[in-house]
């Protein structure tokens, strides 16, 4: 059987004035009601920025000393999983199909922290993580290479909306039709939760990727984590793309609603690709989009470093 025919494209719907799919709204009553820990620490992304990344970055500063085996055996969107997704297994035949969902992983998390995923919105944050006081970490990245890179992954994989031509996936991004709503809307409102809620600590891709360690000793800070300055360039070297890229249990190659074939989940890791994609015309239109919908002059993003 086709992956195409186990993992049929869903379709965009409005949810609650956010556009989503039924793949991570199926078990939406299990996710608000989520139930978490003080300790649990969560990983919240509008995706294609730095998700996989900064997961890795953490799951290695918190178990690559006490169980190494973790990270030859378990893939990391198991290591750490994305709280909202429902996604069936590739089992066929007639007995029906398990439903894989997030919410289920980490309740059975035997670690402590529990690491997890998120793309939703901050309206839609299950409201147990702030009560418990929780430490967030929001990576953003800017808009230009988001569009790019969200739209290579749409190619590749099933459990996305047929992403269709260049051109008109642009506009989409811009009108805020993609699965997890405006990217405006995300990077802004997570922006200004962080005024109000001083457990979340707000990243930047651009950063991050201009000087990894600095980033991951002010990552370490906000954990109140001690990792020595030698402990932080090995791990720095470790979360290099090329080797992310071919690292078997980070590239989501062991993930089968992929096709491998179209592009590689960890495609390029760069900042300033979107001048390979973007017009100069729609650079422009871009800009003009942008101006108009980021109100809040204290968020700024970079498009080349």
């Amino acid at each position: 059987m086709d992956k195409v025919d186990l993992f049929p494209r869903p379709q965009l719907f409005d949810f609650h004035g956010v556009s989503m799919t039924h793949y991570f709204t199926d078990n939406w009553e299990n996710i608000q009601n989520f139930q978490a820990r003080p300790d649990d620490i969560l990983i919240a992304t509008y995706p294609k920025a730095g998700t996989t990344w900064v997961s890795y970055i953490l799951d290695l500063l918190y178990f690559d000393q006490t169980s190494p085996d973790r990270q030859t055996s378990i893939p990391i969107y198991s290591r750490v999983p994305l709280l909202e997704a429902a996604v069936p297994s590739l089992k066929s035949g007639p007995s029906p199909r398990r439903i894989h969902k997030g919410t289920d992983l980490v309740d059975n998390s035997l670690t402590s922290p529990r690491l997890i995923r998120t793309h939703l919105p901050v309206q839609f944050l299950p409201k147990s993580f702030l009560e418990q006081n929780c430490r967030i970490v929001y990576v953003a990245r800017n808009g230009k290479d988001s569009v790019v890179s969200y739209f290579h992954f749409e190619r590749m994989t099933m459990i996305q909306p047929e992403p269709g031509d260049w051109s008109s996936y642009l506009q989409r991004f811009m009108e805020g039709k993609m699965v997890f709503g405006s990217w405006y809307d995300h990077v802004s409102g997570w922006w200004e939760k962080k005024q109000t809620y001083s457990n979340l600590h707000y990243i930047f891709y651009e950063d991050l990727l201009e000087d990894t360690g600095r980033e991951i000793n002010k990552l370490c800070c906000f954990l109140g984590l001690n990792a020595s300055a030698e402990e932080i360039d090995r791990l720095a070297g470790k979360v290099q793309f090329d080797n992310m890229k071919q690292d078997k249990m980070v590239n989501h190659s062991t993930f089968q609603g992929m096709d491998f074939r179209i592009s590689s989940f960890i495609r390029k890791g760069k900042v300033g690709d979107w001048r390979n994609h973007f017009t100069v015309a729609q650079s422009e239109e871009f800009d003009e989009d942008y101006k108009k919908k980021m109100k809040n002059p204290t968020l700024k993003f970079r498009t080349e470093i």
